[in-house]
């Protein structure tokens, strides 16, 4: 009976663990966005490559940002932007 291997999930490691004077802030804008979709959502982990924790703190900030209205709620649809 033949086997079928699954493929391989291509490991990413996460970018704050690696290099330890990044920082998140709610205020840095330009950073939190690299983590949000184009439709306004926070991107998982398997995609952004983020380890547990920093998603946690990534997540909470996003938020914070949205609260304090500083990032979008949603974003910009295709044909809404002129």
């Amino acid at each position: 009976m033949a086997t079928q291997s699954r493929p391989r999930r291509l490991e990413r490691s996460c970018a704050f663990c690696e290099d330890k004077s990044l920082k998140i802030d709610y205020k840095n804008t330009e950073q939190l966005k690299a983590y949000v979709s184009d439709y306004g959502r926070i991107t998982p982990r398997y995609l952004n490559g983020n380890c547990a924790r920093h998603q946690r703190m990534i997540s909470k900030a996003i938020k914070l940002a949205r609260f304090m209205a500083l990032l979008p709620y949603v974003g910009s649809l295709s044909g809404d932007e002129q």
